[in-house]
């Protein structure tokens, strides 16, 4: 016996945390006798009242063999199971008697083959839902399921064309079309911060990283790859070899909080011909006494624009300057290589990049200690050295140096891949 709870029909069984539309009230599959049953926000089975009838029920792990949960006398309950990720359960339920065995009334194996299935992503978050995406398509492949994602209306545009076999939907319409009567199984991918128990997420996703922890939760290889994207493309908005950048972020541990840091680097990017293009939403962002401004002598391509107008930019550009932000998950996607520049994240924490700029002789990776809570209210949150001279030291100490280094290696990098192609 486990983690597993007996609930009462009468309790709210919408066990889908805020932001995520809830699961429907009642199992969605039909079983014999009046059982209902399913694996929306974990595995349910709702036993029905009938006279004189009691229930046993057992709940496995068939992957693992292991007993989740078993109980008996039970009538008009409904029981879910604890974990809301992906386990292949196995459920047995039989009428009990007094007079003689048992009687096996219910047997389901986990089975999403042709099943329809709901992957929920929060809005708001271009970079997780990038990340994640690539781990949902593979578990429609993984278990041939009619998979259905819930996401921002803004990211969705990306998507659509470039994976056709999955429908994509909003959080609203999960809603206001009543879809969540139709769905097998419902995944709930996130950063859950307090999930102790590991309820939501098997292994904290500080341990694996923001885009692995999807692949945790789903069930499938954690490889990572960049998502599919597709987008109008009218080819190169700039004649001359240009870069992006993105400076902006949500709170102040995520900029490059080197003074002169950006100034530096754009004034030698001028002097190798290129032009240096801002993408960020905003051109100015911060809290009280904090802002953050567009750097000098960068062009101003900031403001409320399509995703895929940001994405054509970045395609065509030599490559990407940023942070650990939703821009950098984007100019992944688009192919293009992308120096990034992040302290309070361990490199495990984001996609692979050899151009991954980090100051090893600072403290850092504040943000995957899970014994340091990240405060989202906090705009100047540095858990360790607050409101001292070592407050953001993650990437106020790394250098313009450091970062100019990574741009040559790009150069090198394509001038190497460059001469083994004419050799080829």
């Amino acid at each position: 016996m486990s983690e597993e709870q007996t609930l009462s029909p009468d309790k709210n069984t919408s066990l889908a945390p805020s932001p995520y539309p809830p699961v429907f009230a009642i199992p969605t599959q039909a079983g014999p006798k009046g059982i209902r049953f399913d694996f929306n926000a974990g595995c349910r089975v709702k036993l029905p009242l009938q006279d004189g009838v009691t229930w046993r029920i057992k709940l496995r792990d068939l992957d693992t063999g292991n007993v989740l949960f078993e109980h008996g006398g039970l009538t008009d309950a409904l029981v879910t199971s604890s974990k809301r990720w992906f386990v292949r359960f196995g459920i047995e339920v039989w009428q009990e008697s007094t007079t003689s065995e048992n009687l096996p009334v219910f047997t389901h194996h986990y089975d999403a083959t042709g099943q329809d299935v709901l992957i929920q992503f929060p809005i708001g978050t271009l970079g997780d839902t990038l990340a994640w995406m690539p781990y949902a398509a593979r578990f429609a492949e993984k278990h041939g399921a009619r998979l259905t994602c819930a996401l921002s209306k803004l990211i969705l545009p990306l998507f659509e064309s470039a994976y056709p076999h999955i429908r994509f939907v909003t959080h609203e319409d999960v809603v206001e079309q009543k879809l969540a009567e139709r769905f097998y199984a419902t995944y709930s991918l996130g950063l859950f911060f307090d999930d102790a128990a590991c309820d939501w997420q098997p292994t904290d996703f500080r341990f694996v990283g923001l885009h692995k922890t999807a692949a945790c939760i789903l069930g499938v290889n954690p490889a990572e790859e960049p998502a599919k994207i597709q987008f109008p493309d009218e080819g190169r908005p700039l004649e001359e070899p240009y870069v992006c950048i993105a400076v902006q972020a949500s709170s102040q541990c995520k900029y490059w909080n080197n003074p002169t840091g950006w100034a530096e680097v754009i004034t030698w990017l001028k002097t190798q011909g290129y032009r240096v293009v801002c993408i960020d939403q905003k051109p100015v962002h911060g809290t009280g006494i904090v802002w953050n401004h567009i750097p000098h002598g960068a062009e101003d391509q900031t403001g409320n624009r399509p995703l895929a107008e940001r994405s054509r930019w970045l395609k065509h550009a030599d490559f990407f300057i940023g942070g650990s932000s939703g821009l950098a998950w984007l100019a992944w996607s688009t192919g293009t290589p992308v120096v990034m520049i992040s302290g309070f994240t361990h490199p495990t924490n984001e996609f692979e990049t050899p151009y991954r700029v980090m100051n090893w002789h600072v403290c850092n990776s504040c943000w995957n200690d899970p014994k340091e809570r990240f405060d989202h209210h906090d705009f100047l949150w540095c858990p360790r050295h607050a409101n001292t001279s070592r407050q953001f030291e993650c990437t106020r100490l790394i250098t313009s140096e450091h970062v100019i280094g990574k741009i040559k290696s790009i150069h090198l990098s394509e001038k190497f891949n460059h001469e083994q192609c004419e050799k080829a």
